[in-house]
Parts: structure tokens; C-alpha cells; sequence
């Protein structure tokens, strides 16, 4: 007697499935949701960043004097990248003018060291929050690239297992008609498609997400030129001088010595 095509399929696999596949179903669908939701945060969460960055760098190319940059950080409340990354800068350049006479005083006592430069120390605190904005943006990754390289491999998991299970099954029933085969072990393949159903929009949500990382951080490399030259050279922030400007912490730090070099 043959069994109909209708008794097999997902709710029958649901039946049959033993403990070991009841947990790999579990832990598919835990990644499924954990995978969706770092997908709906981060995605939110982009599209208010961008949109909040957006305006503020728009106001921040109307600012002529580091007051008024002073002044738009304030009122944004450091609600964007951008705007915590200009407070980087003022804050260097607040503690350079606090610092005053002391330092030289530490010179004279043989304690720190001397720096070369003013620049130097507004350029590496722009450069350290690059750094720390870029991985913040990176919050929420490693679970996406985890989930994206390991679900299909529980998926597999569950598929070798469901077809010794049924294999097993099949070899105490003395029944060994294609029916009888077929049925178990197309069930069984139902974990290594759910495995690619988990892993395939992990994987493509996290090239996205890569993707926007890195030219946000491109931006930010220019929105900090944009600020050493308006902090360090009295330069207003343009479109052009953003666009223009070295893209590596290093040629900011260059630039800005040829350019005070030549002043003098």
C-alpha cells in the first residue's frame, strides 16, 4: 500500500522529528529572529543617523567661526556622529588653551614630552574619533556574520540527522520501497532549506550594513578635515574644501604644517 503524497510534508516532519531536531529547529529560528532584529534596529537606526547627520552637516558649512561650530554642537546635543566628532575637536582644542603655561612648566621639570606641534594633538583626537564612531557603527555585526556563517551548517546538522533518524526507522521496519525512503528523507531536507532561509538575509544584511560603514567613515574622514581646517586654519567649511581635502589622518597633519609653514 503506498501513502499518499498529502502525509508527508512539513506538518508530518513536525510529528515525526525526534529531540535532537526539535533543538535544531529551536536554535534555527532563534537565530532567524535575533538575525531580523538587528536588522530592523540597525536599518532604523541608519536611516535616523543619516538623516540627522545630513542636516546638521548642511548647518555646519554655514558656520564661519568655531563659535558658531561651538554653538550648532550644543544645539544638536551630539545626537550624530558628525556632531560628536566636532566636539572631539573642540574639546582638543579647549584643553591646548587650558593646558597653557603649564605645559611648558613640565618641560622645564623634565616631565612629559614636547610636542612638535599644537596641530598634532587636534589631529589625532579628530583621527581617535573616527575611530571610535566607525566602531560603534560596527555594533551588531559579529551576531549578523555569525548567524549568516553558521546557520547553514545547522541546517546540515539537522538534515544528517533526520536522515539516519529515518534511515534508522526504515531499517527496523524491514520497508525499504522508494516511498518509504523518499518520504523521510525529503523531510530531512527541510532543515538545510530553513538554514539557507536564516542565513541568506543575515548574509546580504550584513554586506549592506559593511557597505554603509565604510562611506559613512569616508565622510567622517572629510567632515574632519573639514573641521582641522576650520579649527587649526580658519578656513570655512565648504563643499569643495570637504570634497578636496586628504582622506588619511596623516595628509590632514601634513597638509595643515605646509599650510602654516607657507603662512610664516
Amino acid at each position: 500500500m503506498h501513502m499518499s503524497e498529502s502525509s508527508w510534508g512539513f506538518a508530518h516532519f513536525l510529528v515525526q522529528v525526534d529531540t535532537v531536531g526539535l533543538c535544531v529547529l529551536a536554535i534555527l529560528t532563534a537565530m532567524s529572529l535575533l538575525s531580523w532584529y538587528l536588522i530592523v534596529s540597525r536599518l532604523w537606526r541608519y536611516i535616523a543617523t543619516r538623516m540627522r547627520s545630513r542636516v546638521f552637516v548642511t548647518d555646519f558649512r554655514r558656520v564661519r567661526q568655531p563659535v558658531d561650530a561651538e554653538l550648532l554642537r550644543i544645539a544638536t546635543g551630539g545626537n550624530n556622529p558628525f556632531a560628536r566628532l566636532l566636539g572631539e575637536g573642540l574639546q582638543a582644542c579647549q584643553s591646548l588653551r587650558e593646558a597653557g603655561d603649564g605645559v611648558n612648566a613640565r618641560k622645564t621639570d623634565g616631565l612629559g614630552f614636547e610636542l612638535a606641534s599644537p596641530d598634532d594633538y587636534v589631529s589625532a583626537a579628530l583621527a581617535h574619533g573616527v575611530t571610535r564612531e566607525t566602531r560603534h557603527m560596527e555594533r551588531g555585526m559579529t551576531p549578523l556574520a555569525s548567524i549568516a556563517s553558521t546557520a547553514p551548517f545547522v541546517g546540515l546538522f539537522g538534515t544528517v540527522w533526520g536522515i539516519f533518524h529515518a534511515l534508522q526507522s526504515i531499517a527496523l521496519s524491514a520497508q525499504a520501497s522508494l516511498d518509504k525512503v523518499a518520504g523521510p528523507v525529503g523531510e530531512a531536507l527541510i532543515m538545510t532549506a530553513y538554514g539557507l532561509f536564516v542565513s541568506i538575509p543575515a548574509l546580504l544584511a550584513y554586506n549592506a550594513f559593511t557597505r554603509q560603514n565604510r562611506n559613512l567613515t569616508v565622510d567622517l574622514e572629510r567632515f574632519a578635515h573639514a573641521v582641522f581646517g576650520l579649527l587649526g586654519l580658519g578656513l570655512a567649511p565648504g563643499e569643495p574644501q570637504i570634497v578636496e581635502l586628504p582622506a588619511t589622518a596623516t595628509q590632514r597633519t601634513d597638509a595643515a604644517k605646509v599650510k602654516v609653514e607657507g603662512a610664516r
